[in-house]
């Protein structure tokens, strides 16, 4: 089953809006077993919705289309179709029933805009949209399959679950793809590489596929092959190979997210956190209480943007800063150490750096960034050197703090 995205609206090609439909529907369509072969970003145009379709389904066995779909004059895209498939619109009354109702619920007022929402191709099957008021669209032509759905990112997954996908495994009854992902934290691509080279080698002997997916700070390792059991297998030993390997690196699998498991683990122990926070303006606090609970582990948090509020709440000595500086080794352990005595909990992390793009120097240039964990037992610290991006600089310190932590609560930090 080959599927071709086509994703419709200006607000793509000018950058306003980034495309997370088309990355969604990719990792989606291989995990039923299907193939995504190529995608187009175009205008929400007539003209360019139907030389679309032409190119599309000379290339694959499916179209799917995002956007267009809206209640405004300008989303033109079920007027496009129309004329494509030689059709007209007519009014859908389940549709039209159930928009009625999703406006009445909310005690707003329903426009003749919002009416005609419901008026839809006579010639498709319509996907019911349970989170909004756009329908789904399903076309045929020549045993191609044409599916064109809202541009919002929770109702296009919605159709897409409910109504797509078991039409398009029932269709083409694709062998599916098993696949298992490892994230890890503080180990680059290129290092990681070299560390599994010889685990890799094995891997393409036994047709399992390996997938490096970076991320600022992050980089997730995705095993993939067949579903079968011999697979299943396979990829559950090469992910007990690849942990073995970098363990101190390595903060979870599949569906785990950095703050979610520093979370539990937090919970799990009984531990408190707060932070003391200078180049991450409390970046690492609201990540820390991203987490529902977060209330059980975090306490509190000091923005120590300037030396002199590094001396008032985190009882750093005008000594230490005037011999070292802010961004030092020095500064952020007594910052730590500062935060932990006056919050009072079991951990408290502190971070002091250059975020850039200015501010740098040749001893500290951008990108230079200290990170302490202060507990009873001890404080341990640690310089990085990230790059120029200030909001790359800044993700990618809350990333190694978190992960830092972990370590320091399981006794991997040396």
């Amino acid at each position: 089953m080959n599927v071709f995205i086509v994703s419709i609206g200006d607000e793509l090609l000018l950058g306003q809006t980034i495309n997370t439909n088309a990355s969604w529907i990719g990792t989606e369509i291989a995990r039923i077993g299907g193939e995504v072969v190529e995608g187009l970003t175009i205008k929400d145009s007539k003209e360019a919705i139907l030389n679309s379709l032409d190119f599309s389904l000379s290339r694959a066995d499916v179209v799917l289309i995002t956007g267009g779909l809206g209640p405004t004059k300008d989303d033109i895209t079920k007027y496009t179709l129309c004329e494509y498939f030689n059709t007209e619109l007519e009014i859908h009354q389940p549709t039209l029933d159930h928009i009625t109702d999703f406006f009445t619920k909310r005690g707003r007022e329903m426009l003749e805009v919002n009416t005609q929402q419901a008026a839809l191709p006579k010639a498709c099957n319509i996907l019911f949209n349970e989170n909004g008021t756009a329908p789904g669209m399903w076309f045929e032509k020549d045993g191609k399959i044409v599916v064109s759905l809202p541009g919002v990112p929770y109702e296009m997954k919605g159709i897409m679950i409910d109504e797509v996908f078991p039409r398009l495994v029932d269709r083409f009854k694709p062998e599916a793809l098993y696949y298992r992902t490892i994230h890890t934290q503080g180990i680059g691509e290129s290092f990681l590489a070299e560390k599994i080279s010889d685990i890799e080698d094995a891997l393409r002997q036994d047709e399992i596929g390996l997938a490096y997916l970076p991320s600022p700070g992050l980089v997730r390792l995705r095993l993939s092959g067949k579903r079968n059991e011999t697979n299943r297998k396979l990829i559950a030993n090469y992910l007990d190979q690849i942990e073995d390997r970098i363990k101190k690196h390595v903060f979870g699998f599949d569906g785990a997210f950095l703050p979610g498991v520093v979370s539990e683990l937090l919970i799990e122990k009984g531990y408190t956190i707060s932070t003391v926070e200078s180049c991450t303006a409390g970046a690492i606090a609201k990540s820390l209480t991203s987490i529902s609970g977060s209330s059980q582990y975090f306490t509190g948090s000091f923005l120590t943007y300037s030396n002199a509020l590094k001396k008032e709440f985190a009882d750093v000595s005008e000594n230490i800063l005037t011999l070292h500086g802010a961004v030092s080794r020095e500064v952020v352990e007594a910052m730590a150490q500062g935060g932990l005595k006056k919050i009072k909990t079991d951990f408290c992390i502190s971070t002091s750096g250059v975020a850039g793009p200015n501010g740098g120097t040749d001893e500290k240039p951008v990108g230079t960034v200290w990170i302490a964990i202060a507990s009873k037992k001890r404080v341990f610290s640690k310089r990085f050197q990230f790059g120029t991006d200030r909001s790359r600089n800044i993700e990618m310190t809350v990333n190694a703090a978190l992960n830092l932590l972990r370590c320091e609560i399981l006794n991997l930090n040396t």
